[in-house]
């Protein structure tokens, strides 16, 4: 089972932009999507955005439509959050996931269909 290792986090201020990549190491399967999560402290972890690389559909929550977009390099095995805008309700600890199983993937955190998951990177947002 591969690994995915975040990096891009760190601190803005308000209406600023961040990117944040996720490069997976292992061998992408035939069937996979990848996805971003966020946790804000004392709340619950909520997806953000969704990619399926091999068709290059996505799928973004409604509180960032407009504002974050996913991408892949498929060279690479890396999947990006650009993130625009940015509002200090976006502060979170952003987690890159992974379904390497099938394409099965939405914006919930279902342990069941995410089977990797990165060990967050932190993206602070100051009004």
């Amino acid at each position: 089972q591969g690994q995915l290792v975040e990096s891009g986090g760190g601190s803005v201020q308000a209406g600023g932009s961040l990117r944040l990549s996720c490069a997976a190491s292992q061998y992408m399967p035939s069937r996979y999507c990848m996805g971003w999560f966020r946790q804000a402290p004392g709340k619950e972890r909520e997806g953000v955005a969704v990619i399926w690389p091999r068709t290059g559909n996505t799928l973004h929550a409604n509180s960032v439509k407009g504002r974050f977009t996913i991408s892949q390099d498929n060279a690479y095995n890396i999947v990006y959050l650009q993130m625009d805008s940015l509002k200090s309700d976006d502060s979170a600890m952003y987690y890159c996931t992974a379904n390497f199983r099938s394409d099965s993937c939405g914006l919930a955190p279902r342990l069941d269909i995410y089977n990797v998951w990165g060990q967050g990177t932190q993206v602070t947002v100051s009004s």
